[in-house]
């Protein structure tokens, strides 16, 4: 794998930093029996996990709804899956938003289209297991989070999808590209945008796909998805869209869950 990018992301590094907070041993303890994929991880990608769940917790207000309850020790528990996405790219990745809500499961979301050209307003309803706003909370669905840990080589991450979009966001736009060095965003932009376009032309054409379809949705759901497969089944990504695997390699490391790339 590539070294830890540090400066790589230099255009980020004018947000004022903080004091370190740390991670009490009683609640790493913790995260080692509940993210068995945990040890897995180089000592050193471990201790940078745990450094950014701590960072999380402090910056971060996770707040449960709905009637449901969560343990400071369950709340860690999703601050780490929320920070595996973050183990190369850094404390950045947190700009911009403050707030997890979490919900017993899934939840319905009310949506609006006005049509420019025909003046028609549609409203529908969305049944979500989760959801990032640009400049607004994480949403994600308790019930949704547990099902990812008990089959975590599915192909699906809730908390790592909905972190791929805060990382999209995080240069103004969202659109399948998190902020890069230049030179490696052309390249980037280059082989996600023929990677998208070939998936959804055979989703379109009614294939079926080793990947799921929703990634056919749009540029910003195909980088989450895709994101999701790097960490729940690597070897999938990799021999359906080697290139994609690569970049994404690049920018999180290796998947600590058996056939990811990751070594003691």
């Amino acid at each position: 794998m590539c070294p830890h990018p540090a400066g790589m992301f230099s255009l980020l590094r004018h947000f004022r930093s903080r004091p370190a907070p740390e991670l009490p041993a009683d609640r790493a303890a913790d995260l080692a029996r509940d993210l068995p994929w945990l040890a897995r991880l180089r000592p050193e990608r471990r201790q940078r996990l745990l450094a950014l769940t701590a960072r999380f917790l402090a910056e971060k207000t996770i707040t449960p709804v709905q009637g449901l309850s969560l343990s400071p020790r369950q709340q860690a528990m999703i601050a780490a899956l929320g920070c595996l996405p973050l183990i190369e790219f850094g404390a950045e990745g947190l700009h911009g938003w403050s707030q997890v809500l979490v919900y017993p499961g899934a939840f319905r979301a009310h949506r609006s289209h006005h049509d420019a050209d025909t003046g028609v307003v549609t409203e529908w309803e969305d049944e979500l297991s989760g959801e990032a706003w640009e400049q607004g909370p994480l949403v994600l669905s308790w019930d949704d989070l547990l099902a990812d840990l008990a089959e975590p080589e599915a192909g699906y991450q809730l908390a790592v999808h909905e972190m791929a979009h805060k990382l999209d966001a995080l240069d103004g736009a969202m659109d399948g590209t998190p902020p890069l060095p230049a030179a490696w965003q052309r390249q980037w932009a280059r082989d996600f945008q023929a990677a998208y376009d070939s998936f959804r032309a055979r989703v379109q054409a009614g294939e079926e796909t080793a990947m799921d379809a929703y990634a056919a949705e749009a540029p910003e759901e195909f980088f989450a998805v895709a994101s999701e497969y790097h960490f729940s089944a690597p070897a999938l990504l990799s021999a359906e869209m080697p290139a994609v695997a690569d970049h994404l390699l690049r920018l999180y490391g290796p998947s600590p869950i058996p056939g990811g790339k990751e070594t003691q």
